[in-house]
């Protein structure tokens, strides 16, 4: 059993709430921006904190006049924009708690989240939204109320709520205490039911107060982020209300096709994202250049700034190396960190595992990436690397407040101020996972001698072949999805006699890779999935994944789907996790054809797949 455990940074205060956190910054800097909105014209026009605590308060007004009574739910179903977090400090002042629902979901998940926190009101964005709720109505009579934020009904909740005194709004938000309960939010679930998790407000207080220690550099005066990640989730939420805490300037972009134009006029200094945004972002500059004849430019670029920064580590940079870094930085790594605005010096990486290339490729494009690691169950964060010390590979030292440990199996148990209470009336769920104060995370990892975590794979998904080998897929579907012309990578091999995998394209990337590869950039789906240029591509990508793995591991054939995986097709959660489960039964008869005959020692061999027909709709 290996543990670690940096003490708290700052003192723990039974009695704040998160309020507190509000409070304390309108007062700290009034007249600074805390947010920023869209001004119509392509601009940003700035929040004061005063202003934003002003119009928290006629809100939290607004829903007392409505009815809302210290302790009661409050949906929410939008996506990520500044009335989202907002409406959350608003329900907080009122004295009550909001339980978020993903914008994509479906009426049935809207229905689970509210029925089973015991929502009375909900807050929708759009009339789509409200459609959802409108075809679950009749099973929800608990919910009294619901208010359309395209419609402006917040702007009739303030009108209605002025003769609300100050004073109760004053005597409900000092209400809870840091040990009171301060939202459920229900795990996208990649198995089974979603699960609602119970996060106090000491576990918000706590782990802002001490992160915004451990990353003051990324959190300092002046520092600004756009958020694109919906804050239905705990990661951006958590990011969110940090900001308030710490006087980050937060803007807001929903439409990740109107990103790199956000980012040019926000500008900036550090991004939350998850890795599949810095494919993405690699991806589409590498397609760029190569479609542009630059190809060979921009691969040296790449193997230099790789070289660059593990130069860096290693404590030296050549002279040589130097120089070439030199060039390419004018060439290369200058335009791309004007795409992204130009000011960004840090990016804060989450959800999943980030491959070390993107991550010294990015830190020498003067983007540090700190990879970190949390749940649901940790308020987010429960290690992350510092922007004076980190590691690329690993997630870093536990965060302020926080230990880690690797039990005997190999399994991550986390304990701090940042675990959660348990989960909503699911005590034999919370017994299993929750020992004396140790949460089971279900993860597989090391600590090295300084206290660094690194994730190996998930505990539940471990492959174990017919010859005994225990198989992480995602040491292999990671280096594989970096390919651009991957969408998606689901190995498969449990109890089978070799690895192999399921493979989907990357739509978007498609056709842009076929036209510099001289194809048809208007070939379907169906038709790519078997053409000689894609699957040799994508063998490309299959065998340098399987240069890291011994033979055993490696693996040994693939099929390409015609297919995306998707959440409307109930294959993906919300924040883009493979429903392992449901992606095996769903291509069951594909994974079969695999295992039809036996892979030769010389190469990996593929199979085509028809489209699946026992669709999800989850």
């Amino acid at each position: 059993m290996n543990e670690h455990t940096t003490p708290v940074a700052v003192e723990p205060d039974p009695a704040a709430n998160a309020t507190d956190l509000l409070v304390e910054r309108a007062a700290a800097t009034p007249d600074a921006a805390l947010f920023a909105v869209p001004d119509g014209v392509g601009g940003w026009r700035d929040v004061t904190a005063a202003d934003f605590l002003a119009q928290v308060r006629a809100l939290a007004k607004g829903f007392v006049a409505a009815g809302i009574e210290p302790g009661d739910v409050i949906g929410l179903m939008s996506r990520v924009r500044y009335e989202w977090t907002l409406v959350d400090f608003a329900a907080w002042f009122a004295g009550a708690l909001l339980v978020p629902v993903y914008e994509t979901s479906a009426p049935s998940q809207l229905h689970w989240n509210l029925s089973d926190a015991g929502a009375v009101a909900l807050v929708v964005e759009t009339p789509d939204h409200f459609a959802k709720f409108d075809e679950v109505h009749p099973e929800l009579p608990d919910v009294r109320d619901v208010w359309q934020i395209d419609l402006g009904d917040l702007d009739k909740l303030v009108a209605a709520g002025r003769s609300v005194p100050d004073e109760e709004i004053e005597r409900r938000r000092g209400l809870a205490s840091g040990s009171d309960l301060a939202t459920i939010i229900y795990t996208s679930g990649t198995t089974g039911r979603p699960k609602g998790c119970m996060l106090t407000h000491a576990n918000f207080v706590e782990t802002s107060r001490n992160a915004a220690v451990a990353m003051s550099d990324v959190v300092a005066p002046g520092s600004s982020t756009l958020l694109f990640i919906t804050t239905a989730h705990v990661f951006a939420r958590f990011i969110a209300v940090m900001s308030v805490h710490a006087g980050v300037k937060v803007g807001h972009q929903a439409d990740t096709k109107q990103l790199l134009p956000s980012l040019a006029s926000f500008r900036p200094t550090f991004l939350l994202a998850v890795p599949r945004v810095f494919e993405k972002v690699y991806n589409s500059a590498e397609q760029k250049a190569e479609a542009g004849g630059k190809g060979a430019i921009f691969r040296r670029a790449v193997a230099t700034a790789i070289a660059h920064s593990k130069a860096l580590d290693a404590g030296e940079v050549p002279l040589a190396l130097r120089l070439r870094f030199a060039l390419f930085d004018r060439l290369v790594y200058s335009k791309l960190r004007k795409a992204m605005g130009g000011r960004i010096r840090y990016a804060v990486s989450g959800s999943a595992p980030l491959g070390t290339r993107l991550g010294h490729f990015f830190r020498s494009l003067d983007i540090r990436i700190l990879e970190g690691y949390g749940l649901t169950e940790t308020t987010a964060p429960a290690s992350v690397n510092l922007t004076s010390n980190f590691k690329i590979g690993t997630v870093g030292p536990a965060l302020p407040g926080v230990s880690l440990r690797v039990d005997d199996d190999g399994e991550v148990l986390v304990k701090g101020v940042n675990v959660f209470d348990g989960y909503w009336h699911d005590e034999a769920e919370t017994a299993a996972v929750l020992q004396d104060g140790w949460f089971r995370t279900g993860d597989l990892g090391t600590l090295d001698a300084e206290g660094y975590l690194t994730i190996t794979g998930r505990k539940k998904e471990i492959i174990v072949t017919a010859g005994g080998k225990n198989v992480a897929p995602a040491a292999l579907e990671d280096p594989i999805r970096a390919n651009p012309l991957v969408g998606q990578v689901v190995v498969v091999g449990d109890q089978k006699p070799f690895v192999a995998a399921l493979v989907t394209l990357d739509a978007e990337m498609l056709p842009v890779w076929l036209n510099n590869a001289g194809e048809a950039a208007d070939m379907p789906l169906a038709e790519a999935a078997t053409h000689p240029a894609v699957l040799a591509e994508v063998q490309r990508a299959v065998d340098l994944a399987n240069s890291t793995v011994s033979r055993a591991e490696s693996v040994r054939k693939f099929v390409v789907l015609p297919v995306e995986l998707t959440e409307a097709g109930g294959h993906l959660t919300p924040k883009m996790s493979v429903k392992r489960s449901v992606v095996l039964s769903d291509f069951a008869p594909q994974i079969a054809e695999l295992y039809t005959t036996f892979p030769n020692t010389e190469s990996v061999r593929t199979v085509s797949a028809a489209p699946t027909t026992g669709r999800h709709s989850r």
